[in-house]
């Protein structure tokens, strides 16, 4: 494969990451439009986000459950916004078994429907509140534009969906989720984020509030990385989920739901990619670090084996997700290309005067100065690389977000700029719908509203600011 074979990051961020996607093999397009199949190292990466994430549910009292593909119709039909909101991307199925079905079925967008369903059956009384669920599944959204994890018609996700017995647990509940996200997503990913609430045009469909985190990605566009909706009563008025209160009265939970999608593979490989490829934040990593053996001859070989061999079960050992490379049918260099190319974050490099010398070469994806180690100190070498990696590219992404940020309170001012070259604007708001629209003029919308007010008025109007909001164009 040709170092320049990749597009320029620069100038042509959407064809890089396509081509970036597709030529690391995390994933690869699939007959059905809009769909991609998950390869095995995409999957890996979505394989430890998961892990890390389902602990923390479960650790916050949550229980996993699975409920069907596919939902009654008029289920979404119960919640008007609802369904109105998800109306142009459902897939629907009419026939099955060789007739037309007496109702039709949706392919679920969204669960939150059949799941509270099932709580109306399960919520009699205020004893079995908080009932805390989440399911890891599949769903279908028939996208008109599609892009590999970004958005694409089917895709993975965990959906939680929780209900109260007060109005405060709810909230309290949907903040902490959103909070779990956020430790994530920085901590793991290495992925700043602004965190805010959704205007009432960008709430979830049916949602009282929605909570979201959003990433600025190299080229100063915003993507959403999760949301967590406060739905308070609407859908429980609507599926008769109610329960005997601790007065003896008939009352109504609560509800709430949250997710975060493979979507977060796509934010990995924009906040940190570069022109070789990938760059994985090495807690994420499938593979953390591979292992090249530079073979001159066949004397040579058995010796150098059995040492990169003894090094890779050492570091296997230490919970290392490690990869031995000893094919023989490319050479060092091309290797070392492929492994950029799949954004390892540490290469080891043993060659016959290394073994001799009972040391290695460590060497990292961030092109940082190469070291040589005696294989006796290799463990706490990779270590030492692995968090320095990961300190590096936590920084650089932070920088790049500083780089995006502005402020300003002029939408006359920095819309136009917006609309050339990007970037996330932090202005004031009034609130009205009027003044929403004329950001959809520059082709950008409102990302989040923030807690704080430091704009005095609006960016439109010039009418006193109800909140700070960010600006940007989005994924």
């Amino acid at each position: 494969m040709s170092k320049q074979s990749l597009p320029n990051i620069e100038t042509d961020f959407s064809e890089w990451y396509n081509e970036v996607v597709y030529q690391s093999t995390l994933a690869d397009n699939a007959p059905v439009r809009g769909c991609i199949v998950i390869r095995p190292y995409g999957y890996a990466l979505w394989e430890l986000l998961q892990s890390i994430l389902d602990k923390k549910i479960k650790e916050t009292g949550h229980q996993n459950a699975s409920f069907p593909l596919l939902i009654p119709k008029s289920f979404l039909e119960k919640e008007a916004q609802h369904v109105e909101g998800f109306s142009p991307e459902l897939a629907v199925v009419t026939h099955a078994g060789g007739k037309e079905l007496e109702e039709p079925l949706v392919i679920r967008p969204t669960s939150e429907t059949i799941i509270h369903a099932m709580f109306a059956k399960w919520i009699t009384s205020w004893r079995d509140l908080p009932l805390k669920i989440n399911q890891w599944a599949n769903v279908v959204r028939w996208e008109m534009r599609t892009r590999p994890f970004l958005r694409t018609t089917e895709f993975l996700w965990q959906e939680g969906h929780t209900a109260h017995e007060t109005a405060q647990e709810a909230q309290d509940e949907a903040h902490c989720m959103l909070n779990e996200y956020i430790d994530l997503i920085e901590n793991y990913l290495a992925i700043p984020l602004i965190r805010g609430r959704k205007s009432e045009t960008e709430k979830f469909a049916g949602a009282d509030t929605t909570l979201t985190m959003e990433g600025i990605m190299q080229d100063g566009k915003a993507l959403q990385l999760g949301t967590s909706h406060i739905l308070s009563q609407s859908f429980a008025h609507a599926f008769g989920i109610s329960f005997q209160g601790r007065n003896g009265t008939v009352e109504y939970p609560f509800l709430t739901s949250w997710g975060v999608t493979t979507r977060l593979i796509g934010a990995v490989v924009m906040m940190h990619g570069d022109q070789k490829g990938l760059v994985m934040p090495p807690r994420i990593a499938p593979i953390q670090v591979v292992i090249i053996p530079i073979f001159k001859g066949d004397a040579d070989k058995e010796k150098i084996l059995n040492v990169v061999k003894s090094i890779e079960l050492e570091l296997k050992e230490a919970g290392i997700r490690v990869f031995l490379d000893s094919s023989t049918h490319e050479t060092p260099g091309a290797k070392f290309y492929a492994w950029e190319l799949k954004g390892v974050p540490v290469r080891l490099e043993v060659g016959p005067r290394d073994v001799a010398n009972g040391c290695v070469i460590v060497a990292d994806r961030l092109g940082l100065a190469k070291e040589t180690i005696a294989q006796t100190q290799i463990l706490e070498a990779v270590l030492g690389r692995l968090d320095i990696v990961h300190k590096k590219i936590t920084e650089r992404a932070q920088e790049r977000l500083k780089k995006h940020f502005h402020s300003s309170g002029s939408l006359q001012e920095f819309g136009p700029i917006l609309a050339e070259y990007n970037g996330a604007y932090q202005t004031g708001w009034c609130g009205n719908l009027v003044c929403e629209k004329k950001f959809k003029e520059y082709k950008a919308t409102v990302r989040c509203l923030l807690s704080e007010v430091t704009f005095a008025t609006c960016c439109v109007c010039n009418q006193k600011s109800l909140s700070d909001i960010i600006v940007a164009k989005a994924y």
